[in-house]
């Protein structure tokens, strides 16, 4: 594509953001989603069009001045740049049209509401350049923004002292990653005098790229959610509204795993340790996120769990195909990295689609505790409908779209058992048994949830009856419905994208026989898929017509001759979890507070029993850490004392230290 071309493209879409500012500023409030939806929709379909431009052709590239510290900033969209580029652009789509339905329901103010979406603008157009930039030190800039952007967006209901605490949670821990990446950019300016992601590849050349690349895996990881740098997102997400959680949880966390790939696109050396290393952490990773999944009853929490669980299954992804790339192993390579890829997607569509179902729960039920709730599929048969197929889709059941990416994976797995070494093979196979472990407690956990939430009767009175939701909140879940249906039954085409993607990422390792091999597995997982799909529908079409003309009588349902059942009575999410909670205490940490029995007292009067669960790393490392931090600086609390007087003798000595300094010669 030609420079000017490219150049007009982008250059409009940041004009046209930047009136859309202007715009949501002066129209009337009922108008201020038009230049929303303008600006969403130009920026997606510029950088959309060059993504796939680049995707299916070459790589699109401009030089912009950035100043004369960082000197010509390069932009660039390869492959990679634009499978994450079009993941961002569908999701924060389908979340800007969920939005509109779901604000509605809050009563705030137009300027409030004009605050979000000009945030909600400066966010997708800084997850974009991320993607794009080939700078360091831009990248930290348009990092950073993201971050603040985000948070700003999290902090949505700042009156709950809850969304301000986790607000503030995610704000620390970001500038805690954003620390790692500005050290790992440093270095490698310190080496080459240049802040260009070329540099970072002649650094990997010339010298060991262990330590280095670990520091910007930290960096990324925190960001993606890899343990134990994940305690930001059970805090962030359950806060943030449903169409914020929604995009955070499908795309950025998923620019963490971007950062990653970048950086392993550099490496030259050390693939087989660091797959390795990644491939544990990963396992972890996951197996921590599903079990802490399995026992919250907070279904928005519970989903951030999963999130972590996800992240963990992509990592294992991408530790098999470097894993691959270390022993010359082409199989693996397309498995490991084109599963990851693939389910890099397949994540995007189901943990934004659940949180989108979440959300319209809580919209009409004003809670997050699932043990509040049950019996929505009366009153929300559309939403049950989604929320099950999101739950079978990200248990990776077939025919839906997890079940193709985890196939890839699994495979992966297997390919790498038949390796030599003893070490390999047994990493290979306890990492099979551990994602399969994933697999089945998360079924568990989301028979859990939809259990609970939709099935049997309602355990609470909730504030008003609730129905389903608006259209307008609909239509974004139909259409994410629509793409994972193209992915289950037509996995080949995304493929054949992601193997051409990989073939430019490592040319070496590139092997046509090899990507046809896994074409063909994907092409019979394609016919499976429809077949299954024809059989059920094959089913529910006998039993509409055999029973279609019978008349229907609904009673309650037989409570073994007991006459007056309770809703009480029912299983909740805690008695479903709770013997897996007690195998894994020594992880699943639960706090119980309850009034104990009287010695004596044999008629007991009302008591009170309250349980959580609290986050393992959070509760033994990090809480330790910041009450330590906070006592030290307690012993510095006498400087803000409240007397204008100290605070003018503060000014006058550091004032006479800078002149003491600068007549020593000390300061220049």
């Amino acid at each position: 594509m030609e420079i000017f071309c490219a150049a007009n493209l982008l250059n409009g879409a940041i004009l046209f953001v930047l009136l859309s500012v202007c715009l949501i500023l002066a129209l009337p409030g009922k108008y201020r989603y038009l230049p929303v939806l303008l600006s969403v929709l130009t920026t997606s379909v510029a950088t959309g069009w060059l993504s796939v431009y680049a995707l299916l052709w070459q790589p699109v590239e401009l030089t912009l001045q950035f100043g004369s510290f960082a000197g010509n900033v390069l932009l660039q969209i390869d492959g990679l740049s634009a499978w994450f580029i079009l993941i961002v652009n569908f999701t924060v789509l389908t979340g800007f049209f969920y939005g509109m339905g779901y604000l509605k329901s809050y009563k705030v103010s137009g300027s409030r509401l004009s605050f979000h979406w000009i945030l909600f603008l400066i966010f997708h157009v800084s997850m974009l350049f991320v993607c794009m930039l080939q700078n360091g030190f831009a990248f930290l800039v348009v990092w950073e923004i993201m971050s603040l952007s985000s948070m700003l967006l999290v902090f949505f209901d700042h009156e709950n002292p809850k969304t301000f605490k986790a607000a503030l949670n995610y704000f620390v821990q970001m500038h805690v990653s954003v620390t790692f990446l500005t050290i790992g950019f440093i270095w490698v300016y310190h080496l080459t005098g240049s802040f260009s992601f070329e540099a970072i590849q002649t650094v990997f050349r010339s010298n060991q790229n262990l330590w280095l690349f670990l520091l910007f895996f930290t960096g990324f990881g925190i960001k993606a959610g890899f343990i134990p740098f994940h305690s930001w997102l059970p805090h962030a997400h359950p806060a943030a509204p449903a169409h914020i959680s929604g995009i955070m949880s499908g795309v950025i966390v998923k620019l963490g795993i971007y950062g990653i790939l970048r950086m392993i696109s550099f490496l030259t050396t050390d693939f087989l340790l660091l797959g390795q290393i990644i491939l544990t952490l990963s396992l972890l990773t996951g197996l921590y996120g599903i079990l802490n999944a399995a026992v919250h009853r907070d279904f928005k929490r519970m989903l951030a769990y999963c999130t972590i669980e996800n992240i963990g299954i992509i990592g294992m992804g991408i530790g098999i195909g470097m894993i691959g790339i270390g022993l010359d192993a082409p199989m693996m390579y397309y498995l490991g990295f084109g599963g990851a890829l693939l389910h890099v997607l397949n994540h995007s569509l189901f943990k934004s689609l659940l949180f989108y179902a979440a959300g319209s729960v809580y919209q009409q039920s004003h809670t997050l505790n699932m043990e509040n709730l049950g019996g929505l599929i009366k009153s929300m048969p559309k939403t049950a409908v989604i929320f099950l197929v999101g739950a079978l889709a990200i248990g990776g059941l077939p025919p839906f779209n997890g079940f193709v990416s985890e196939f890839l994976i699994y495979s992966g797995l297997i390919a790498g058992v038949h390796t030599s070494s003893i070490s390999q093979i047994v990493l290979f196979v306890l990492s099979l048994a551990g994602l399969s472990f994933i697999g089945g407690l998360s079924l568990l956990t989301f028979t859990k949830a939809f259990g609970t939430i939709f099935l049997g009767q309602p355990r609470t009175k909730l504030p008003h009856p609730p129905k389903e939701v608006s259209l307008l909140m609909l239509v974004p879940q139909y259409i994410i419905l629509a793409m994972m249906v193209s992915i289950s039954i037509f996995p080949i085409g995304y493929m054949t994208v992601i193997g051409h993607l990989l073939t430019l990422i490592h040319p070496m390792h590139a092997d046509q026989t090899i990507l046809k091999d896994i074409s063909s597995t994907t092409l019979q997982i394609s016919l499976y898929s429809l077949l299954l799909t024809g059989i059920i529908a094959g089913i529910w079409l006998l039993r509409k017509v055999i029973l279609g003309h019978r008349s229907e009588r609904i009673d309650a349902t037989w409570g073994c001759g007991y006459v007056a059942p309770n809703s009480r009575q029912q299983y909740t999410g805690k008695s479903f979890s709770k013997p897996l909670g007690k195998i894994f205490n020594s992880i699943l940490i639960e706090k119980k507070q309850y009034e104990e029995l009287d010695r004596g007292e044999l008629f007991p009067g009302k008591k009170s029993y309250i349980s959580h669960y609290q986050d393992f790393f959070e509760h033994n490392l990090i809480k330790p850490i910041t009450e330590k931090m906070v006592f030290s600086a307690n012993y510095f609390s006498f400087v803000q004392n409240g007397r204008i007087q100290s605070y003018v003798l503060y000014g006058i000595v550091f004032m006479l230290a800078m002149v003491i300094l600068s007549i020593l010669n000390v300061m220049a």
